[in-house]
């Protein structure tokens, strides 16, 4: 996911690892030299944070936790440690320790899109779908205006079978983005599945006069011929 909204401790982090590509061997070296300053600074949460961040670098996704707990432990509301926890325990699948964090992030900053995000996809991920459409309606109540957040909730609307309102947050989306051929070909494809064909050649019709290349939808077209 790209990262729109970053607290300074974010862009800090940022700047100072991964600003450029490194090769795996760099991002050893770089792990290396981080080791040893943690051994003589074994209290610093910035050197112990900048070792996570080359931790999921590596891949090594285990080690990256264990650092964002030692940040927390002394400090439990470090926004980064909680943040970047999160989506590490959300890859390792501990849905339930990327929920809490998730959550304690919110509780500090609770209009952050991406924190919401996440926490809504994780209790997708839970099996757990009222409360992540109720996730995705908070959303979409905090950032009313945000493409992504209609986005997000039309497609798992269509997912669990609520077709009207899955159609009316794509043409939320599409009235933001008119020439967004992927979000006209998302509404198409709740159209088709209900063999709404009328419906369906009409959008097709709109997207053309908006400028979207007839390429673009042409697995539709073939699906439902004007």
């Amino acid at each position: 996911m790209i990262l729109k909204r970053y607290t300074a401790a974010f862009v800090a982090l940022l700047m100072t690892v991964g600003a450029t590509a490194q090769t795996p061997q760099e991002w050893r070296d770089s792990l290396r030299t981080l080791n040893e300053l943690i051994k003589q600074y074994p209290s610093s949460s910035d050197l112990r944070l900048r070792k996570a961040a080359v931790n999921i670098e590596l891949g090594q996704w285990e080690y990256a936790a264990e650092e964002y707990s030692r940040v927390l432990e002394k400090d439990a509301k470090n926004l980064a440690a909680l943040y970047y926890r999160a989506y590490v325990n959300n890859h390792l699948r501990h849905y339930d320790l990327a929920k809490y964090d998730y959550e304690q992030f919110l509780s500090v900053m609770p209009k952050h899109f991406e924190a919401s995000v996440g926490l809504a996809m994780v209790k997708k991920r839970m099996g757990r779908k009222a409360e992540a459409l109720d996730e995705m309606n908070h959303i979409v109540q905090l950032f009313p205006d945000s493409t992504l957040a209609y986005v997000l909730r039309a497609g798992f609307e269509a997912e669990i079978g609520q077709v009207e309102p899955a159609l009316f947050d794509w043409d939320e989306a599409i009235r933001r983005e008119p020439r967004n051929a992927d979000f006209v070909a998302s509404k198409l494809e709740v159209l088709i599945s209900q063999k709404r064909y009328d419906e369906a050649r009409d959008e097709m019709k709109r997207a053309f006069r908006r400028g979207i290349p007839r390429a673009a939808l042409k697995e539709w077209m073939d699906k439902c011929p004007l």
